[in-house]
């Protein structure tokens, strides 16, 4: 399957958008390659595109004060990254977005892309549609970590993305559900 297509049916899968919108937006892409365990974006640098994941896993996280990584989010295969707009702030991102695995990435610069948007109403709906399951996904963890034992949020975790634990490291899932790898190990298995 070429890139082209991986970046239509990302864009579909969010947005049915015509395909001289997704022609626009494929157009103005390149493709980028992160190896294992680089952080292609970094807390507090400059950072002003926005990405598509066509192969590979990727996780945000930041730094505690006790210097403990505390990932926030995975984007698997085939998903978008959170919008430049609710990663950044004046272009300097808020988050680290590490690779878990090899990546091949689809970016385009934001402000293309915020062209783009303007120009064609397709696309500003595609965008929309991003931006609205950015926050959906956020405030369904929020309620998720206030509402369900770490048992739950795990399961949860294991519906999403049922393949994650035989990929990434576990003491970054035990990060992501808010527990220790030690409690993690327990609750796997608990819950095999």
């Amino acid at each position: 399957m070429t890139d082209q297509i991986k970046i239509e049916e990302i864009i579909n899968s969010i947005y049915q958008v015509s395909s001289a919108s997704r022609a626009k937006i494929t157009s103005a892409m390149e493709i980028e390659f992160f190896e294992m365990g680089f952080d292609f974006i970094s807390v507090n640098k400059k950072n002003i595109k926005e990405y598509f994941v066509l192969e590979g896993i990727c996780g945000s996280y930041i730094t505690n004060p006790d210097g403990d990584k505390v990932f926030i989010s995975f984007f698997p295969e085939k998903s978008i990254l959170s919008p430049f707009t609710t990663r950044t702030s004046k272009g300097f991102s808020l988050i680290t977005i590490k690779a878990l695995t090899n990546m091949k990435i689809g970016s385009i610069n934001a402000e293309v892309f915020e062209k783009l948007m303007v120009e064609d109403l397709e696309i500003r709906e595609f965008a929309n549609t991003v931006l609205r399951n950015e926050l959906k996904k956020k405030v369904e963890k929020e309620i998720g970590f206030a509402s369900l034992s770490a048992k739950e949020r795990l399961i949860k975790l294991r519906q999403e993305l049922p393949y994650l634990e035989n990929i990434i490291p576990h003491p970054y899932i035990a990060s992501y559900l808010g527990i220790t790898n030690v409690s993690l190990s327990r609750l796997r298995k608990e819950i095999r």
